[in-house]
């Protein structure tokens, strides 16, 4: 979608915002998000499903994003703020431009990249406060998980703000350094994630912070020492207009399919390799598809080592229709994560009549419910065992894949989600103007 530009604002006369909410008439929201990839990770299916959402309910909405940029509905405004965008140039140290010397985000994000730290949440929230210096007003400001400094200082200019939280980092690093023994490689993950000090105190400041789980609101107020009553938890939704059952479609009894969008502790893609390996062994027709890529790292060597790697397909930048065609195809959707704040590839999977293994990591007990098998995260052995649970009952997969469609409509739709959203907006907005 072509960069879009803020609605204006309301004319003189509008009504007081009072007024205007009690009648349910159109807020102005910026939904904020430091990076939104529209096909990798969570935070650009969030950004493009709640937009829309909101605009459903006849509200303007605009999302100012970082690089990756979001793709959008047509109805949804656009306002780019570049980054650096370090992570997609082949070399980040011969990046380097004498006009960083003019900004200082810019020099502190090549710096801090240079020397293994992640830096965008806090340059995007410079960047953001800057911007808001001159932009047209909002109603309330949405921030997607950056808790940067720069969304305190506009706190404290008196914006209405709300944060969602879709799990807290700090899941992230406990994982990672329980999976690294090599001290230097633990204490480069320790400056990767020092942003979460930060996050921290940000999160600690605000009045509205949102959960996308149960699971989540529990640990941030753990993890983050945060007080529980600013918690608000709403479930994601998932597009079941898009992710759904085709009968035209033949489904692969031999294929098994995950998601893993970074080679990561955290995704438990190992375990599942190791799983594999095992059920392959007596399964000749057995196959897996990763949508994923594969880079040289754990899974790569790991995948040579079980001697797999013929039977492992990885795929990249699915357009979302060919996302959802590849789920429906599938025999079984597994989702091995050692923890998900809230886990979409077993809500879209679900969607599609497709039945479900996921882990009792984080929130995937609340997505999955009833309507699939759960092994504990980082188990390979209960995991073969689930897995060839299911391949030898085609009745059992058809029950899950029917029951898990079913509650996908019954429980996770995103205009829910955005009546939801709405609400805490007008307490936010009530807060700020109190």
């Amino acid at each position: 979608m072509p960069d879009g530009t803020p609605r204006p604002s309301p004319p003189p006369h509008a009504a007081p915002l009072s007024e205007r909410m009690s009648a349910r008439r159109p807020l102005r929201i910026l939904l904020a998000s430091y990076r939104s990839h529209p096909r990798a990770g969570g935070q650009g299916i969030y950004v493009h499903y709640l937009s829309r959402a909101l605009a459903d309910l006849g509200h303007a909405v605009d999302v100012i994003s970082g690089p990756p940029y979001p793709e959008l509905d047509r109805r949804v405004g656009l306002i780019t703020l570049p980054s650096l965008d370090l992570h997609a140039v082949p070399n980040a140290m011969l990046a380097f431009r004498l006009s960083f010397l003019r900004s200082f985000s810019d020099l502190y994000e090549w710096g801090a990249h240079n020397t293994g730290k992640f830096s965008e949440p806090y340059t995007f929230g410079r960047r953001l406060a800057h911007h808001m210096k001159t932009a047209t007003p909002y109603d309330i400001i949405h921030d997607n998980q950056s808790l940067s400094w720069g969304l305190r200082a506009l706190h404290r200019r008196g914006m209405a703000l709300v944060s969602t939280i879709h799990h807290p980092i700090t899941m992230d690093l406990k994982l990672a350094l329980e999976a690294e023994k090599r001290l230097p490689m633990r204490l480069l993950l320790k400056r990767w994630h020092s942003f979460l000090a930060m996050q921290k105190k940000v999160a600690r400041s605000l009045p509205h912070l949102i959960a996308v789980s149960h699971s989540t609101a529990r640990d941030v107020v753990r993890d983050f020492a945060l007080d529980e009553s600013r918690m608000h938890v709403i479930h994601n939704g998932v597009d079941t207009d898009v992710f759904h059952p085709r009968p035209d479609n033949t489904r692969e009894p031999f294929t098994l399919m995950t998601t893993a969008s970074a080679d990561v502790p955290l995704k438990g893609l190992v375990y599942l390799l190791k799983a594999f390996a095992v059920l392959a062994a007596e399964r000749p027709e057995l196959r897996l598809v990763v949508v994923g890529k594969l880079r040289n790292g754990p899974t790569k060597t790991l995948l040579n080592h079980l001697g797999i790697a013929a039977r492992v397909s990885f795929r990249t930048n699915l357009e979302t229709p060919d996302l959802a065609r590849t789920y429906a195809q599938a025999a079984i959707v597994i989702c091995p994560s050692l923890y998900e704040g809230f886990g979409f590839p077993a809500a879209e999977a679900m969607a599609c009549g497709t039945p479900v293994i996921a882990t009792t990591g984080g929130a995937l007990p609340e997505v999955v419910g009833a309507a699939g098998l759960l092994a504990p995260p980082g188990d390979a052995p209960a995991l073969t065992r689930t897995i060839a649970t299911l391949l030898d009952r085609p009745a059992l997969r058809q029950k899950l894949g029917q029951r898990g469609r079913t509650r996908m409509l019954e429980k996770f739709s995103w205009r829910a989600a955005a009546l939801s959203y709405e609400a805490v907006y007008t307490q936010a907005i009530a807060h700020a103007h109190h």
